[in-house]
């Protein structure tokens, strides 16, 4: 539903500046309040994410429709919106063999993700027909897909999760870094750690620029201290086989893999020649991922990219270019790491546009 701290810079996409003014307009505090006030309950879970206290979505749904129905809101479903017309006075809303004339129309459609319920991109294209710029959109939180070279482990890794560190080299210069839980499938890399990453790693392709992902196994240490942590534990373990001393430092699944990709046998560490050790350090620290695509909008938590917020007034969201329409939510050029943040856009957001045109 949101997070416990929510900033601007838990965001990509547009300026920090109008996010900022944004997210000002509807506090967590607030939030929370107003879904207490409609009889959902929160709770926090790690990593300061807050959940309904019953965990279900559908009681979210139904007391956000019964709040609807309290305070006067037609709803008419069933009439998928074909196009929006700007008249002189207002607008001539299209659905199908319906018409409603509206003196003021607020977007929000959402992006691309999940467009089986309906964010399928058509709102990009009604904000384009009204005179919108849209930035290029690309899938964001979605799962990425591993191509299948000589060394690949995804697949026997499959189901592991563990902490790591991803990092992207876009034109061979460090564009991004990100910690957090990864998750290895069969067909690439999911979990948070993933998911956070995945915006970066397709706008910089959608781009056309040299995009490189890398993993550390080790977290926050570099080359030089895992150097150092082998030739400490060499002294006070030289027994120990290298299988069995990696093993304290990533789950057993992965120090096999990495030992048998790495062509290192599972000798004792005073046996480990240096050549082999120092292959095996760079394993840990910089393993590169072949990554082959994402595995799309059907399975993509967010949509980057939307209507530039250069283009709407942040102080009541609306249109600088379309008199009399507003813009909310993920239709907007911002995406929200995953923890919530994307829901709290949306809620803030929202209130804004409300304030404007309940004034």
């Amino acid at each position: 539903m949101t997070n416990t701290i929510v900033t601007d810079a838990d965001f990509n996409g547009g300026r920090r500046s109008i996010i900022r003014r944004v997210l000002r307009g509807l506090p967590v505090e607030e939030t929370i309040a107003f879904f207490r006030e409609i009889g959902v309950r929160l709770h926090e879970e790690p990593g300061g994410k807050l959940f309904p206290d019953s965990n279900s979505a559908r009681d979210v749904l139904n007391a956000l429709l019964r709040e609807a129905g309290r305070v006067g809101v037609e709803l008419r479903s069933g009439a998928r919106v074909d196009a929006v017309e700007r008249r002189a006075d207002g607008f001539l809303i299209h659905a199908g063999e319906l018409a409603v004339e509206a003196r003021r129309v607020v977007l929000a459609t959402g992006g691309r993700s999940l467009p089986k319920s309906g964010s399928d991109g058509a709102g990009f294209d009604i904000a384009r027909a009204l005179g919108h710029t849209i930035v290029p959109p690309t899938p964001a939180l979605v799962p990425l897909r591993l191509g299948n070279p000589a060394g690949a482990i995804h697949k026997q890794l499959g189901g592991v999760a563990h902490e790591a560190e991803l990092t992207l080299r876009v034109d061979d210069r460090v564009a991004t870094q990100l910690a957090g839980s990864l998750l290895w499938t069969h067909f690439g890399i999911s979990g948070p750690l993933a998911l956070n990453m995945s915006r970066h790693w397709l706008r910089a392709t959608l781009e056309q620029r040299r995009a490189v992902l890398t993993v550390s196994f080790v977290p926050g240490q570099n080359f030089d201290e895992v150097e150092r942590w082998w030739t400490t534990l060499a002294r006070s373990r030289s027994q120990a086989s290298v299988t069995t001393v990696l093993s304290t430092l990533v789950p057993a699944s992965v120090a096999t893999a990495l030992t048998e990709r790495a062509g290192v046998d599972d000798v004792t560490l005073a046996h480990l020649a240096r050549d082999d050790r120092r292959r095996l350090t760079h394993a840990l620290t910089a393993w590169p991922l072949d990554v082959a695509g994402d595995r799309g909008y059907n399975y993509a938590e967010a949509t980057a990219g939307g209507v530039t917020l250069d283009e709407i007034d942040p102080s009541t969201m609306t249109s600088r270019v379309c008199a009399g329409l507003w813009l909310v939510g993920e239709i907007l050029d911002v995406d929200g790491r995953i923890g919530g943040f994307n829901f709290q856009w949306a809620w803030s957001s929202a209130r804004v546009a409300a304030g404007a045109l309940g004034t």
